[in-house]
């Protein structure tokens, strides 16, 4: 079970947008993709059978999933995330701080 999921709110510890806040769109093993953090321009040629244009294009590129921390709402603050393990065997996901469960 992955600390930090597509759908997550996480918020950036370290590089060049440290402390930006965002939303999980895509997580490929130890790399995650989050909406409007590491902004790069991309530049692509046209391709007519896909029906795209060319350009230069602004797209989000991954990042480590040890520079993000999941977010939590109550204390405003990025927060590290343990496992409880519930009586009939179901992993829960929890911030370590608190206890309380991520996903209610």
């Amino acid at each position: 079970m992955n600390r930090i999921r597509k759908g997550d709110q996480v918020i950036v510890t370290a590089g060049k947008d440290k402390g930006k806040k965002g939303d999980v769109i895509r997580v490929d093993g130890d790399k995650v993709v989050v909406s409007n953090v590491n902004v790069v321009k991309r530049h692509t040629k046209p391709n007519p059978q896909a029906g795209q244009p060319g350009g230069v294009i602004e797209r989000e590129a991954p990042i480590h999933i040890s520079n993000v921390m999941l977010f939590n709402p109550a204390s405003g603050k990025g927060e590290r995330i343990g496992f409880k393990v519930l009586e009939d065997g179901r992993k829960l996901r929890v911030f370590r701080s608190s206890g309380e469960a991520v996903d209610a």
